[in-house]
């Protein structure tokens, strides 16, 4: 008859609790968890295991915990320049670094110009053509100085950016090119008279500027030009001419890609490349000839002896040059990618730098956090 206190120990009896009871996954269900495995055909384990109770039976608790998060996130800048920027993104599944790569290319603010106001276009490019070229112009100006401009405001010195572009071609002369740096900078608002007023009113323009942007510390040393001067923007032939304005005003990708304020952003998990053997002599030659990227190198092991190492791991580009079928060495090479490393990339139009961006990204993503924890609360 079973009594009491082994009914007792029954019902709190866990397996894993024994000391000969191995903790943990198994070897190959650790490996799927974590890595990609990339073979000759196609990579298997491409998904993220994100349901918590997916290794339960085996008493692993795979839920996400805030305190597992914070400590295992991490981001390593690799490298920054003034419009690039590569950094490794560490503890975080794929969901999120798409979020980030989303918010960049389409929710991030940035000027771009918006309305083009022609007052002379002889040239052999259309006026809509035109206005076209002159939106996609990359303008480095910061937008959280601006505000956007509703279909009910009038353009100030607050919302809009004019820019005067006045270029000819005299006769005789060869053809012109038309660059950026020919844009100039309107900081008291629209020159185009809209209403010309009566002798004692003022003539009435396209903005109302009541104070010159130029008097703001923010540009009084830093005037508002094009990112690049070397943009083309039309050729001219002899006698031919441009005379116009461009207005840029605020807004997102989302709304038109000239408003993006990155030319590309994009991540790729962390290659992971092992050799399940050494490879010596003719095979360790062939096996860093083989690899078009240069991951594999040659390590001199002394009295002759040479073997081949993985050198460079993050070049790898899956081409699977090094596990194609025929090669000898194909299933002693084992490609893989990490699941939760990611390499991210940005790419800045010359807007804003690219660290300025994904600092702003970072704010926008945390207030959606905060709109869905307000409403579910």
């Amino acid at each position: 008859m079973v009594t009491k206190a082994e009914k007792q120990f029954a019902k709190n009896f866990n397996i894993f609790d024994l000391p000969d009871v191995p903790t943990g996954l198994p070897p190959h269900l650790e490996l799927q968890r974590t890595r990609a495995v990339c073979k000759n055909d196609a990579p298997i384990h491409p998904t993220s295991v994100l349901y918590s109770g997916a290794y339960a039976s085996m008493g692993v608790d795979n839920s996400v915990r805030l305190e597992d998060f914070s400590e295992d996130f991490k981001v390593d800048v690799i490298s920054l320049t003034e419009t690039d920027m590569v950094f490794d993104m560490i503890g975080v599944p794929a969901g999120i670094a798409n979020a980030f790569r989303r918010i960049l290319l389409a929710e991030l603010p940035s000027m771009a110009i918006e309305k083009v106001l022609v007052a002379n276009n002889t040239s052999v490019i259309q006026d809509e053509v035109l206005a076209h070229r002159l939106g996609l112009i990359p303008i480095a100006a910061d937008p959280r100085l601006f505000e956007y401009l509703s279909e009910n405001d009038q353009p100030n010195e607050k919302n809009t950016i004019v820019f005067k572009l006045h270029v000819k071609c005299p006769k005789g002369d060869p053809r012109r090119k038309v660059l950026t740096s020919e844009l100039k900078w309107l900081p008291n608002g629209s020159e185009l008279v809209k209403e010309s007023g009566g002798s004692t009113t003022k003539p009435k323009t396209y903005t109302s500027f009541s104070h010159s942007q130029d008097s703001f510390p923010e540009f009084a040393n830093n005037p508002i030009t094009p990112s690049f001067q070397d943009i083309l923007i039309a050729k001219l032939g002899p006698g031919q001419e441009i005379e116009l304005e461009a207005h840029a005003v605020k807004g997102i990708g989302k709304t038109h890609a000239k408003w993006s304020p990155v030319a590309t952003a994009w991540y790729r998990m962390l290659p992971e490349v092992i050799l399940l053997k050494e490879f010596e002599g003719r095979h360790a030659e062939e096996l860093v000839n083989v690899c078009p990227k240069k991951v594999f190198d040659i390590e001199d092991m002394g009295q002759g002896r040479k073997r081949a190492t993985v050198a460079r791991p993050r070049d790898c580009s899956l081409c699977r040059e090094c596990i194609r079928e025929g090669v000898e060495w194909a299933k002693h090479v084992d490609l893989r990618r990490v699941k939760n490393h990611f390499i991210f990339t940005i790419e800045s139009t010359g807007s804003q730098p690219p660290d300025v961006l994904f600092n702003e990204a970072v704010k926008i993503l945390e207030d959606k956090c905060e709109r869905v924890i307000s409403e579910l609360s």
